[in-house]
């Protein structure tokens, strides 16, 4: 090949393997289990510090997600992206949001939390498709966000003309959306 074609390649590996990477993110805040298989091989391994495990695991622990976690969101920043051949060595920074619900110990019974972070990803490039093949989770900052606000108020005091609005992790309208439904 000559230097053009090799940047096309690596180019296009790069845009696949950001793809693969928002697809995890798009599937992890909606629980959707098929949007998270599409993005890891089979016999990875992830590591959260709060999880280990293999990919079978790791699916069966985030869907359908822990009951007082009611709603994620993560959002996904710069990747550094080594791409080596068939393989890629990626860290991702993401902050990701988390309404838990603290079980009554606050008036109204959930927190809104956030965390900053990055991934760690190893990619394999198999049958021409980018998945992850390992994920380390490495912490940066924690904040806690204190009381949520009950959604069903709507937002700053305003009302919300239909239900879909408020959420993401059960019913998301989106899905309508991308079908053409919405």
């Amino acid at each position: 090949m000559d230097a053009d074609a090799d940047d096309l390649r690596e180019t296009i590996d790069r845009m696949r393997i950001r793809q693969c990477l928002e697809r995890l993110a798009r599937g992890e805040d909606r629980r959707d289990a098929d949007l998270i298989s599409a993005s890891y091989w089979p016999d990875s391994i992830t590591d959260y510090g709060v999880f280990k495990g293999d990919f079978a695991a790791y699916l069966a622990w985030v869907v359908p997600g822990a009951e007082a976690i009611t709603n994620t969101q993560h959002v996904l920043g710069q990747s550094y992206i080594d791409c080596q051949g068939e393989s890629a060595r990626v860290e991702t920074q993401v902050i990701s949001y988390h309404r838990v619900d603290m079980g009554g110990a606050q008036s109204t019974g959930e927190s809104d939390t956030c965390i900053g972070g990055r991934y760690l990803d190893r990619l394999e490039r198999r049958g021409g498709e980018w998945r992850i093949a390992s994920r380390t989770m490495l912490y940066d900052w924690y904040q806690d966000w204190g009381p949520a606000i009950d959604w069903s108020r709507g937002v700053m005091g305003l009302p919300f003309s239909e239900e879909w609005f408020s959420g993401r992790a059960r019913g998301d309208y989106s899905e309508r959306f991308f079908k053409g439904e919405g």
